[in-house]
């Protein structure tokens, strides 16, 4: 097969099925079974795009050098346009070409329903025990509940999913093209215009103001003002985090192994936590936005649920498990509300966790050029445990309660950070319009940005504006404000929305959508707890009829007994009369 071939779709779909990892790109098909071990993104972020046109994702996130990289693994083209199907980790079924044939072939007329699965209609067995009560309620209950659950969330998503359809531009190859070609137009412009290279002078500014922090709080410190040091020591994390994430997407020198070498000097070494589980979560994030299936950035059960479709027990795609809607969660949800801010401040020590699991089981890339950076992370957290914990709390710090609260007070002032991402996705759309969005619509559709005088930028750390960061990712966030009216006006141009509050108003937004979602949990808890009463009054009143039958068939199977009795009686004296 030359790489000028056509492969037919049939073809396509008959190699994904035998487990090959396909991608389309501008029309070349894409073989990659042989890089996906090494792919720096990690592998599950590439599964995300098996049977997809995954042009647009590939341009805006690779640099040219690596997409001439990708020219090595073309093994044919495609028709265009090309209908992207479902990947197998979405759910995805895949078939190959003997079954293809066989489905083309078969006979829609021949019945699936064998012999033995004939209704009964006179022959079931009518002496069936009575369960009991509990056995009753408990075995009708979970089915009566999850067809009402499942029926409340269709309606709830497909009511969103409605609103999307009709506020954002028709999914129709013609449309879509028309969004598609006007973006390369505006990327092509962000080149032009230089929105890529690097500020340097605003990073001189942030050295500048980090490293003011940093002396401000161990000067504290050395005079034993211990909550005003961890304060100031929590807002230099606060803005290492702009920093780091940076370096996650090769924006401070677009070179893959500097970026990185510094990004996890800043993040692990300064900040103690993982750049290298960050970048495979972001990562993920970027490609499947406000999924509450895939995006590992929504999925906070069971403190926080943005989506009806977490009512249910969910295989989260990312986290390769079951995220519960368990007992707790049903509590938690209905609360949510209220619990946002004060869950957000203790978020860092919930990234701790997510990074050691992360380096100790080895779940990033194993080969390749990234390979090694597993083992410079886990001396680089060790070094930052050490200067943190043994030295600058277990010295410096006197007393158990100070040491304590340096500890607590450096971590909350950290939760701007966590505020910031969840503002810019938590009110925003979770609904899927399906393969055919292309990726401009879906980054815009689920993402907002955040409105702020441009002196208060260095607060936001520029990621304020989240929805140019999604559209950008390698553009450096000081240059964001810059291209935002570039933005707007291919919103206008194309129909798409461009979504935008200030912060007060912004979070006034996020805390509805969350107090909207806590009350429909609270209607869900009602019905399934009224579902439940139903039940056992239904089941009780059937047991408590079924006795009374029982009673009266036993009452007149005794009044038949004494009635054969007396006539037998009868006879009896009858016969002695005779004698």
């Amino acid at each position: 097969m030359g790489r000028d071939d056509i492969i037919s779709r049939c073809d396509v779909e008959d190699m994904i099925a035998q487990g090959n990892i396909i991608t389309i790109y501008n029309g070349k098909v894409i073989k990659m079974n042989k890089w996906i071990e090494r792919h720096p993104g990690g592998d599950l972020l590439v599964r995300h795009f098996i049977g997809r046109d995954s042009s647009l994702e590939i341009e805006v996130h690779h640099s040219d050098e690596t997409m001439k990289f990708m020219e090595k693994f073309v093994i044919g083209r495609v028709q265009l346009p090309w209908d992207s199907f479902v990947p197998p980790i979405q759910g995805g079924v895949f078939r190959t070409k003997e079954q293809q044939l066989a489905e083309s072939q078969f006979d829609e007329g021949v019945s699936l329903t064998p012999p033995d699965a004939e209704v009964c209609s006179s022959g079931c067995d009518k002496t069936s025990k009575v369960p009991s009560l509990k056995e009753a309620v408990e075995s009708t209950q979970p089915k009566t509940y999850n067809e009402a659950r499942d029926k409340f969330v269709e309606e709830i998503e497909s009511e969103e999913l409605k609103r999307d359809l009709e506020r954002y531009p028709s999914l129709d190859h013609e449309t879509q093209d028309f969004v598609i070609s006007e973006f390369r137009a505006l990327h092509q412009k962000m080149k032009d215009l230089n929105m890529f290279q690097c500020n340097y002078w605003g990073y001189f500014r942030e050295f500048c103001r980090i490293s003011l922090l940093t002396s401000i709080s161990f000067y504290l410190l050395s005079k034993k003002w211990y909550f005003w040091s961890s304060v100031f020591l929590g807002l230099a994390w606060h803005q290492l985090t702009f920093i780091a994430h940076d370096c996650g997407h090769q924006e401070l020198t677009h070179n893959y192994q500097v970026d990185n070498i510094v990004g996890i000097l800043v993040a692990n070494f300064l900040g103690g936590l993982s750049l290298g589980w960050w970048k495979n979560n972001h990562n993920i994030h970027h490609v499947v936005t406000n999924d509450p299936v895939h995006d590992p950035d929504i999925q906070h059960l069971p403190f926080f649920s943005v989506s009806t479709k977490l009512f249910t027990d969910v295989y989260s795609s990312y986290y390769q498990k079951i995220i519960a809607y368990d007992a707790f969660a049903k509590f938690l949800i209905r609360f949510q509300n209220y619990t946002y801010y004060p869950i957000l401040c203790f978020g860092r020590f919930n990234l701790y966790r997510l990074s050691w699991d992360y380096l100790l089981r080895g779940k990033g890339p194993k080969k390749g050029e990234s390979a090694w950076f597993r083992y410079f992370e886990i001396v680089a957290l060790l070094a930052w445990f050490y200067w943190y914990a043994i030295i600058l709390v277990g010295r410096y710090v006197d007393g158990g309660w100070n040491k304590f609260m340096y500890v607590m007070i450096s971590h909350f002032c950290t939760m701007p950070v966590h505020a910031q991402i969840t503002l810019s996705h938590f009110a925003m759309s979770t609904a899927d319009i399906g393969m055919a969005e292309c990726f401009p619509q879906r980054q815009l559709r689920t993402t907002m940005d955040v409105d702020c005088p441009w002196y208060f930028d260095y607060v936001h750390g520029g990621l304020q504006f989240q929805a140019i960061h999604h559209l950008f990712p390698r553009m450096p966030r000081h240059n964001y404000r810059q291209a935002q009216p570039y933005i707007i006006e291919y919103c206008k141009k194309t129909g798409l929305e461009y979504v935008i509050y200030g912060f007060t108003k912004g979070s006034g937004v996020v805390i509805s959508r969350l107090e909207e979602i806590a009350n429909q949990a609270k209607i869900l808890a009602h019905v399934t707890s009224h579902l439940q009463e139903e039940a056992f009054e239904h089941i009780a009143g059937q047991i408590d009829q079924e006795k009374k039958n029982e009673e009266l068939a036993a009452a007149v199977e005794k009044k038949r007994i004494e009635q054969r009795n007396l006539e037998a009686a009868n006879r009896a004296n009858a016969a002695a009369v005779g004698m």
